[in-house]
């Protein structure tokens, strides 16, 4: 994903469907490139590149 867009995500509490490794996840904090996310089927938290994340597309 783009900075931009998971900033987008972050300011306005947007309701988007965001995955990591095909895990569903939400964003919780961005440091650069670099953002932590919390796994919605359990208790995790990992902090991962930008890059690695993707929205679903298929609606």
């Amino acid at each position: 994903m783009e900075y931009t867009r998971i900033y987008e995500i972050l300011k306005n509490k947007e309701k988007a469907d965001v995955f990591y490794d095909d895990r569903p996840v939400w964003i919780q904090e961005l440091n650069n490139n670099v953002a932590k996310v919390g796994f919605i089927d359990n208790f995790e938290e990992k902090d991962v590149h930008i890059e690695d994340l993707y929205e679903d597309t298929i609606k």
